[in-house]
């Protein structure tokens, strides 16, 4: 065994030592099988530069840096930042970053790492899920395609479709095509958490949008009409306004949308063409 490999099995055992926080939300996947499908699901190449979010103790980043050209992995718990730095020493073509994907300029982090052009692999701590969501999505640049593993619950409400979908569904869907590539058990975490994961793609589109609607615009029609999901959407965009239920209705007929239905039914572009007739309002 050469060195270098020698040191990254020791600094590998070291790691493995570390016990998960409770605090961060830490649940390591421990199954190999359910890591490569979650990598295979990037379709990386060498010409990909990849963001891991909560690289852990390094096992999946070993399967990412084995196939992308670029790897910068961002790590919260300061403990496990010297195991990742030794652990991938030999390999300079991977970055591990000490910080909160919450709080640091994504964008700016990956045009600064000369990868402007990127995917993300990111197994999420289940209380940061929606908020990491909006910060990848929101990203200048962003993402072209994200591979999240996130609360097998939470999974099924992203890539949920008309005439069941919901405000989570939507504002992901505005941005992206999303879809679920499988779940993983509880039983592939340590600790075992007391629900299942799954993870799903998301595929950056252009946004469907157009010159005179912008995402605030889009994004202010969608909170207005989820504002009383289970009211008819005449109502609900009109406490969500602060507009009369006949000015709503009439609203929403003109944009080709009955007001008497309900948000959950709504596509993208039916919102967008709300959002249209608000914006002239």
């Amino acid at each position: 065994m050469s060195r270098s490999s020698q040191g990254r099995a020791v600094n590998a055992d070291s790691a493995k030592s570390v016990r998960p926080k409770k605090g961060l939300g830490q649940h390591f996947l421990v199954d190999p099988v359910h890591r490569a499908r979650i990598v295979e699901a990037a379709e990386l190449t060498k010409s990909d530069a990849v963001l891991e979010i909560g690289p852990g103790r390094g096992e999946m980043t070993e399967l990412i840096a084995a196939q992308a050209g670029k790897v910068i992995a961002v790590e919260l718990d300061n403990r496990l930042i010297p195991f990742l730095s030794a652990l991938f020493e030999d390999r300079p073509w991977v970055t591990i970053t000490h910080g909160d994907i919450l709080e640091i300029d994504i964008g700016g982090l990956m045009v600064e790492a000369d990868a402007a052009r990127y995917k993300v692999v990111a197994n999420l701590p289940y209380y940061i899920t929606g908020a990491a969501i909006r910060r990848l999505l929101e990203a200048e640049p962003a993402a072209t395609t994200l591979v999240l593993t996130v609360q097998a619950e939470v999974a099924e409400r992203i890539v949920a479709r008309p005439p069941k979908t919901n405000l989570l569904a939507t504002s992901v869907q505005y941005y992206s095509r999303a879809q679920l590539v499988h779940r993983i058990p509880a039983g592939a975490f340590y600790p075992v958490p007391k629900v299942d994961s799954a993870v799903v793609r998301l595929d950056r589109i252009k946004n469907r949008a157009d010159s005179d609607i912008t995402d605030d615009l889009f994004f202010r029609a969608v909170r207005a009409g989820y504002s009383r999901p289970r009211k008819q959407l005449r109502n609900s965009l009109a406490a969500g306004l602060a507009i009369s239920p006949q000015v709503a209705a009439d609203l929403l007929q003109d944009a080709g949308v009955e007001p008497n239905r309900r948000a959950e039914t709504l596509s993208i572009e039916e919102w967008v063409e709300v959002a249209r007739r608000i914006g002239r309002t």
